[in-house]
C-alpha cells in the first residue's frame, strides 16, 4: 500500500518481519489473523444472503 508502504501478502510480510526482527515480528500476527477473520466473516454474510428460501 504506497501511503503505509504495508504489504497485504502474509507471505510477503512474514519474510520481512522476520529479517527486520523486533516490532515487526511483534505485529506479525495481523498480518495472517486479519485475512482469515475477513474471509470467515465474507463466507458467512455470503450464506446469510444468499441462502436459497423453501
Amino acid at each position: 500500500i504506497p501511503v503505509t508502504n504495508t504489504s497485504v501478502n502474509p507471505a510477503r510480510s512474514t519474510g520481512v518481519a522476520l529479517f527486520v526482527g523486533d516490532w515487526a515480528v511483534a505485529q506479525l500476527w495481523l498480518f495472517w489473523l486479519a485475512p482469515i477473520v475477513g474471509a470467515v466473516l465474507g463466507a458467512l454474510a455470503y450464506r446469510m444472503i444468499a441462502t436459497k428460501e423453501d
